[in-house]
């Protein structure tokens, strides 16, 4: 089958592997559509030495595919079902990929596959937001607005969030950030932005911050904005193993925080059916985001796109059927 596989640091290429062999309790899943996200930047880019190559696959996580193989008689899948399919081990950038039946799950065929994929990251995001304290009535600040920043709009507004400030260095991703819940948007490229959020939070730092980019700068602009002995959401994968960070400023302005990973083992992926739903009822516009589609043959076009965050790029789909 063809895969892509991580060389070395920025070097994707495509391989010739083996078709994944079926084994119990698994299902051989042909890959129809992916999409990208700030974790495929990360293995692209930025993991250690030691982990290049990696295993032909990678980067590939947020898919959906139809089932070409199944060895669980127990299960209620059956070869020709179209699901989401759930990667945690990144492994799904091929033309097959071997599933766990528990990580399958079903998808409508009325709904188009290029949104059911979009599933997966407004899971994580659904399941992330279960750690936040109480927002009815607060005010709340998202750092990033990609596709999870974006979902966390959405989330904080279901959860009764009073204020959702938006920020990015990325004047258009701002342009979308009400359409999925944000009250304020504020483009911080140029400056700190402490005086520009109390403008418009009623002279208040926020009282929750999520953080939904991963990068170095905005994780210390996380605890630089929230207000004292307030609650700060790690959900941006990280860059970097490593980070400075203002840890004296935490600790006197005594901050709560909390790092989020690993949806997957949410019990019965509930956060990720959710989201299946949300989507299949039109609760959550996932189209509007969907910017870019690239054929599997350009998907080394689609990383170098992702990674710039240019030309307008929200949520970038691969489809492999093209």
């Amino acid at each position: 089958m063809k895969a892509v596989q991580i060389i070395a640091r920025s070097q994707p290429v495509f391989v010739d592997a083996p078709v994944p062999a079926l084994r119990p309790g698994h299902a051989l899943i042909r890959t129809l559509r992916l999409s990208l996200c700030g974790s495929d930047t990360r293995h692209l880019h930025y993991l250690p030495d030691e982990r290049y190559p990696t295993q032909p696959g990678d980067t590939g996580h947020e898919m959906v595919g139809v089932i070409d193989a199944i060895d669980a008689p127990e299960s209620d899948f059956n070869v020709g079902d179209h699901v989401l399919a759930l990667a945690p081990d990144h492994r799904a950038m091929a033309e097959y990929y071997l599933a766990p039946v528990e990580h399958l799950l079903p998808i409508d065929s009325a709904v188009p596959l290029e949104h059911s994929v979009q599933a997966q990251q407004l899971g994580t995001v659904l399941y992330a937001a279960q750690s936040l304290p109480d927002v009815r009535g607060k005010s709340v600040a998202v750092i990033g607005q990609g596709s999870a920043g974006l979902y966390f709009n959405l989330a904080l507004r279901e959860r009764g969030a009073a204020k959702i400030i938006a920020l990015d260095l990325k004047a258009y991703r701002l342009a979308y950030s009400r359409r999925y819940g944000a009250t304020d948007t504020l483009h911080n490229a140029s400056g700190v932005p402490q005086d520009a959020i109390r403008a418009l939070n009623g002279g208040a730092l926020p009282d929750v911050v999520v953080e939904a980019a991963g990068e170095e700068a905005s994780i210390a602009l996380a605890v630089d904005i929230v207000r004292d002995n307030g609650f700060i959401l790690l959900f941006g994968v990280p860059r970097f193993e490593w980070v400075r960070f203002p840890y004296l400023q935490f600790f006197w302005k005594t901050l709560n925080a909390k790092a989020i990973v690993h949806a997957t083992r949410d019990p019965d992926h509930a956060c990720t059916r959710q989201a299946l739903e949300w989507i299949r009822t039109g609760k959550v516009d996932v189209a509007s985001m969907i910017t870019h589609t690239f054929k599997f043959d350009d998907v080394m076009q689609a990383y170098e796109l992702h990674h710039l965050q240019d030309e307008g790029a929200v949520k970038i789909v691969i489809d492999m059927e093209a």
